[in-house]
């Protein structure tokens, strides 16, 4: 085969449970759940930042937000940051990026100056994309800073963009990067503006679990959000039709995934930060090359594994700067010795850490001040994921549960200290413990 082209297709706060392979029964994502057939499907993937900004520098970089420096929105992403962009570049690939960025810091929400591009090329893109514009009126920036206006739904007029650029003559393999706003709310409105006649269709119709019991303000969210998944799914199976009418699609790459999901304002007053399910795990897939019929691939995995898998996956060196690790041993079935656990870090709505087991949840939240320097935590929430797959209840401070807390403890202590080059105290939480049926223990922990 050819030298591959690779397409990321980035959605923007999109919920795992979305998609018809993770049991939503409303017909949102039949373009998903056919390319995650025929590809790899990554069923448990994970943010390692349930933020924009944050997410974002880590999906260019392959690196934690530690590391990139973009621990909340508003940081720029270093000019000299060892990017995606830089290396398909340097190999020789034509990068181009279209939609929003969020990545330059402070300053317009519109154009971004070329240093602060990550190293694309080609570039129709703005900021902050929900800032200039709405779901009927797209504005986006071309590579001399100039506005362009896109007529249609926001995501078809994305859509549209990139397909013209796909069906453009070429001399070199392509690194494409969409990064669509939905199914985000509209900041302005907060709201989820769907395309017009796709939000009753969709309202009434099946709530998650965990938005059932908690409320929030899905009642009335949701039905846009429904809408606008539709319409993205729409978009997927518009650009896989343009790929392979060009008769490009078995030799793309391409990658679904999201930055971070949307737990509608059950879990803090907001929309996500949070290490819950519903905020940290997103829908993904890779198709095409290497991992047409790789099947369905369980364990957890995290953002930053995807840039050293697409790289891999092309035949170009891993950076070493970057702190995931490919996946593609996992497609191959190859053994695979490294933890089978996430690390997710968390920002701006509280300082915390979290990691994601095959089976448990383990979260910690930063004491006030420090000691000496050293970062404190104490325990906050841990949940069985096999039974309470919605984390509904927090097995924080019973008694059966309080060895493998404290095993937990020292795994996650040993992730801080290995991404962000210091040791924490990790403090139990206060008693009293209470009282259940059984002891669980360490060794269930790799379950």
């Amino acid at each position: 085969m050819s030298t591959p082209d690779v397409l990321v297709f980035f959605t923007d706060q999109q919920r795992w449970d979305t998609t018809g392979l993770h049991g939503n029964p409303l017909g949102l994502t039949p373009h998903f759940d056919r390319l995650a057939r025929a590809g790899t499907h990554l069923a448990t993937t994970l943010t390692c930042q349930p933020v924009c900004g944050p997410a974002r520098s880590c999906l260019q970089t392959g690196q934690y937000a530690t590391s990139t420096g973009v621990v909340h929105n508003g940081i720029p992403l270093r000019p000299d940051a060892v990017t995606l962009a830089k290396l398909f570049g340097a190999a020789g690939y034509e990068t181009s990026y279209v939609g929003k960025w969020h990545l330059a810091g402070p300053g317009p929400h519109g154009p971004v100056p070329p240093e602060r591009r990550g190293g694309y090329e080609r570039w129709l893109a703005a900021e902050v994309l929900e800032m200039t514009s709405d779901s009927y009126r797209t504005v986006l920036y071309d590579e001399h800073g100039r506005e362009v206006f896109l007529p249609g739904y926001r995501v078809d007029a994305m859509t549209d963009a990139v397909i013209r650029q796909l069906a453009e003559p070429r001399t070199r393999p392509r690194f494409t990067f969409v990064s669509y706003l939905e199914p985000h709310h509209q900041n302005h409105l907060d709201d989820y503006p769907p395309p017009d006649g796709y939000r009753v269709p969709h309202t009434g119709r099946w709530t998650p679990p965990d938005l059932a019991a908690l409320g929030g303000s899905s009642a009335q969210h949701l039905g846009g959000y429904y809408g606008m998944v539709r319409r993205l799914d729409e978009a997927l199976g518009r650009i896989t039709d343009a790929l392979k009418s060009l008769g490009r699609l078995e030799n793309t790459v391409i990658l679904f995934i999201s930055d971070h999901g949307c737990h509608f304002k059950t879990r803090n007053n907001e929309y996500k930060r949070s290490w819950h399910e519903s905020s940290a795990r997103v829908p993904c897939f890779l198709h095409g090359g290497p991992f047409l019929g790789g099947g369905e691939i369980s364990r957890p995995v995290s953002l930053v594994d995807l840039p050293p898998t697409l790289l891999e996956a092309c035949g170009l060196g891993v950076p070493s700067s970057m702190e995931g690790h490919s996946l593609l041993p996992l497609v191959r079935r190859q053994p695979d010795l490294r933890p089978r656990e996430v690390f997710i870090q968390i920002s701006e709505s509280m300082d915390g850490r979290a990691i994601r087991t095959g089976r448990w949840k383990f979260g910690v939240v930063a004491e006030k001040g420090a000691d000496g320097g050293v970062p404190v935590y104490r325990e906050a929430e841990l949940y069985d994921l096999d039974h309470d797959a919605y984390e509904l209840k927090n097995l924080i401070g019973f008694a059966s549960h309080r060895e493998l807390a404290a095993h937990l403890r020292e795994r996650l202590a040993a992730w801080i200290q290995q991404v962000e080059g210091v040791r924490p105290v990790l403090l139990e939480a206060p008693g009293p413990y209470v009282n259940s049926q059984r002891v669980v223990t360490p060794a269930e922990v790799l379950a």
